[in-house]
């Protein structure tokens, strides 16, 4: 069994570590999303109004705090496996959040990537609602989130089997 790094007396209140981080990283300690690309590498809270919520290519989802996305110094991304743990991001568009995480940096600019719900902070946030079931991550129209279907087969459903060998051949009877 794997020893745990919380003493006996808190090791019941590990699962609220997440909670308790954000609630030392208010609002008033989070960086404004311009400034974002100066704390690369660093574990911080951007902040800002996400401008637009747009979805890329396999269900992956960019929170755009910059009309013109490509000169932005900072973006939010969400994969499409994690949209079941966060919510419908959606509805994020014209808010404003927090999103808290590692600053990394991709094709030039700063950016965090969000894969649980307690990454994204701020009254908006704090609303997202579930993904609804008829949602279709990947736009390909016949998937439902939580259904999973093999296609169907359209051959007979009796299978060739090989012959067996030797092969007995009856001889035929004398005339």
């Amino acid at each position: 069994m794997k020893s745990s790094p919380f003493p006996p007396s808190l090791e019941a209140f590990r699962w609220a570590l997440p909670f308790l981080i954000l609630s030392t990283t208010s609002a008033a300690n989070c960086l404004p999303f311009r400034e974002a690309g100066k704390h690369i590498g660093e574990t911080r809270c951007i902040t800002g109004k996400i401008v637009r919520v747009e979805q890329g290519t396999k269900g992956v989802h960019y929170l755009d705090f910059c009309e013109d996305y490509h000169g932005c110094p900072f973006v939010g991304v969400i994969f499409a496996s994690d949209l079941k743990h966060i919510g419908d991001v959606r509805q994020l568009e014209g808010k404003a959040v927090e999103i808290h995480g590692d600053v990394k940096e991709y094709d030039g600019r700063a950016e965090i990537i969000v894969s649980e719900s307690w990454q994204l902070g701020g009254p908006a946030a704090a609303r997202i609602p579930p993904l609804p079931k008829s949602y279709d991550v990947e736009r390909r129209g016949s998937f439902s989130a939580g259904i999973f279907s093999h296609p169907k087969s359209y051959t007979s459903s009796r299978k060739r089997r090989p012959a067996k060998l030797p092969i007995q051949v009856p001889e035929d009877p004398p005339d």
